[in-house]
């Protein structure tokens, strides 16, 4: 073929789209970015680090034969901060994409970056409905739990045991306000009613002033719409007032196995609330939960384990779409299922919600325990379907449905 004869040639092939494709060179960076310093940093901080590291290395460390690079700034729980830090890792250090965050007020303003820059953002500690509801974003998912999935959870077997009166001790944020409203919805649709609530600054180190308005309102049921560090400190200076022992029940509506271990079998014995993984549920758990044992030195919360999972699925989205764009790397996320441990075959939704079952847990009695982390008994599955908040009832608009496989 003479030379003009190869360049016509080259020409059509472009024109038809069969050219290859230009390479990328550029390896894929991605940030943590939670609390690693603060109330929440037991919950996610450092240990979800691990959690990513671990996902990098059972892809082989690379995407498309670069290798990933991985970072973990600290937002300490500021909002300011935070939405510095993600501003800085997507316009100055390159980062493609950002996971966890653990902060739903952070998450929220971090979110509308995410969108106006075209970048990956997965929630995972965060529990914000909002996140995939009315702000929700095309490059953005949710992970984890969220508001209306816990309440659904949680509020509607609490009231079917009879407890039909609640009283709120709330977290002065995104994420306490929007559970408070989500779980009275529940329960005065299930017949019972809510009494009042009080509010407290994230990071308070005295509830007694919270905890006697709540006992002085003679309801059953004593909601502790906080999360982490907070309810852990919530928890222990209720006992004092025996809240929880008597005819008032404390209803624990986020809870972590690491707060758990730090109040003991004891001081929360019986206490029920959702787990998204539990290390000693089935085989794949456990052994995840060894190898973050070995790296971290305890066993991982779910929001841990979520953010193996949220990472894992993503590096295999970036190699299947053999792009970096964080818009096509988000459709790819959502054609794919999840092949994980924590959500096996489970689908990424069109607003981004990851349709992952939850386990319904129960911490042990002391006299149940065999060892230092044999804290739980899992009562149950709860199916995605049945708790999760269906995508016209959020408000979220399908801006970018996903491509077929």
């Amino acid at each position: 073929m003479t030379r003009m004869g190869i360049l016509a040639a080259i020409a059509v092939a472009c024109l038809n789209g069969s050219a290859l494709a230009e390479p990328i060179t550029k390896p894929l960076t991605i940030a943590v970015l939670n609390d690693k310093s603060s109330v929440f940093s037991d919950a996610g901080g450092t240990g979800s680090v691990v959690a990513a590291q671990l996902a990098i290395d059972d892809v082989g460390g690379k995407v498309r034969g670069l290798p990933v690079k991985l970072l973990g700034p600290d937002h300490q729980n500021k909002t300011d901060i935070g939405v510095s830090l993600a501003r800085d890792l997507y316009d100055q250090q390159g980062v493609d994409a950002i996971f966890d965050i653990g902060n739903s007020a952070i998450s929220l303003a971090v979110q509308n970056m995410a969108r106006e820059r075209g970048k990956v953002l997965v929630h995972v500690g965060s529990a914000t409905a909002d996140v995939f509801g009315k702000q929700c974003a095309p490059t953005a998912a949710m992970w984890l739990y969220d508001t209306y999935s816990l309440a659904q959870g949680i509020a509607k077997a609490v009231v079917k045991q009879g407890g039909d009166t609640w009283y709120f001790i709330t977290a002065d944020y995104a994420f306490g306000i929007a559970m408070q409203a989500e779980v009275s919805k529940v329960v005065e649709a299930a017949g019972g009613k809510v009494l009042g609530a009080v509010k407290h600054p994230v990071g308070t180190m005295d509830f007694s002033s919270f905890l006697l308005q709540a006992q002085s309102s003679g309801a059953k049921v004593i909601a502790l719409a906080n999360a982490s560090g907070d309810t852990v400190t919530n928890i222990k200076q209720a006992r004092e007032f025996q809240i929880g022992e008597g005819k008032q029940k404390l209803a624990v509506l986020i809870f972590y196995l690491t707060s758990v271990k730090a109040l003991g079998s004891e001081a929360t014995q019986g206490v029920q609330y959702l787990e998204g993984y539990y290390w000693d549920n089935d085989d794949k758990s456990r052994e995840f939960g060894k190898r973050f044992m070995v790296k971290h030195g305890k066993m991982p919360t779910h929001a841990q384990a979520g953010v193996y999972s949220a990472v894992k699925h993503y590096l295999r989205a970036a190699e299947a779409a053999n792009e970096n764009d964080g818009l096509k790397v988000m459709r790819q996320m959502k054609a794919m299922p999840v092949d994980d441990f924590f959500a096996p075959g489970a689908r990424v939704r069109e607003d981004g919600r990851l349709m992952n079952d939850m386990l319904l847990a129960e911490v042990k009695k002391p006299s149940e325990v065999k060892g230092e982390w044999d804290l739980l008994t899992i009562k149950g599955k709860v199916k995605a379907e049945d708790i999760m908040r269906p995508i016209a009832d959020g408000g979220c608009t399908l801006l970018d449905p996903p491509v077929k496989q």
